[in-house]
């Protein structure tokens, strides 16, 4: 009697081929897996923001990070402003930084590392690729201030109460020319390219990215913060 062909089941096949596949790429990607420690040379990836998380809490490990770095980042004096204001994981930009910040203010540990990240990763690749020269220096409106989100008297506290967040304002090149989130938003050359690019950017190290695109507030900023790390954010 001629043999009876054995049948392929063919989901017990696609199932063994997801399972190679998926293999392959935790292999490729080992060092982005969630349960990896955060370093600052591996690409951004969709754990950055939970890996950023687990350093808010630890702020020798986040500084020990910094270092380990090169990031020109030096530990800043607690400030004590109340119980709703203040913070305890401070770093100030040193002034042997490759890329100064005006003025240097102290900011929260995980924000600095938000900032590294972007500065690394996202800011100069796009400023040579398209102005054609570096970033020497980032503007901001500040970090820390003991205040309520749009200095209101009411309502919930915002991120610069505790240091957690930054405006930046505007960006100096090698070259000498000045990139200003106010003058330079608009239009559809390369220094509003740019711009958005760096704002989209920025999403990827912060929980919220606020531009002239969210509200007439900021008009003239980029507010970057660290308040919901790991979690959905605000990207606009």
């Amino acid at each position: 009697m001629p043999r009876r062909r054995q049948r392929i089941s063919i989901p017990l096949v696609m199932t063994a081929i997801l399972l190679v596949a998926g293999t392959f790429w935790v292999a490729r990607n080992w060092r982005a897996m969630p349960w990896q420690p955060l370093s600052l040379a591996e690409p951004v990836g969709p754990f950055t923001r939970m890996k950023i998380a687990r350093l808010r809490d630890d702020a020798p490990a986040c500084r020990r990070l910094l270092g380990e770095a090169g990031a020109g980042f030096d530990a800043a004096p607690d400030i004590d402003g109340g119980p709703s204001c203040g913070y305890s994981d401070g770093v100030l930009p040193l002034r042997s930084r490759s890329i100064g910040y005006r003025p240097a203010t102290p900011m929260s540990c995980v924000t600095a590392l938000g900032l590294v990240l972007w500065e690394r990763q996202v800011m100069q690749r796009e400023a040579r690729l398209l102005l054609g020269s570096p970033v020497i220096a980032i503007e901001t409106l500040g970090t820390y201030n003991c205040r309520r989100i749009g200095s209101g008297s009411t309502g919930s506290l915002s991120q610069h109460a505790s240091a957690n967040a930054i405006d930046v304002s505007a960006f100096r090149l090698a070259d000498g020319r000045r990139i200003s989130v106010l003058s330079d938003w608009a239009g559809d050359g390369p220094e509003a390219t740019f711009l958005r690019r760096v704002r989209n950017g920025a999403c990827g190290s912060f929980s919220t990215v606020l531009s002239p695109d969210y509200n007439a507030a900021h008009r003239d900023q980029f507010h970057f913060d660290q308040a919901s790390l790991g979690g959905w954010g605000l990207c606009r």
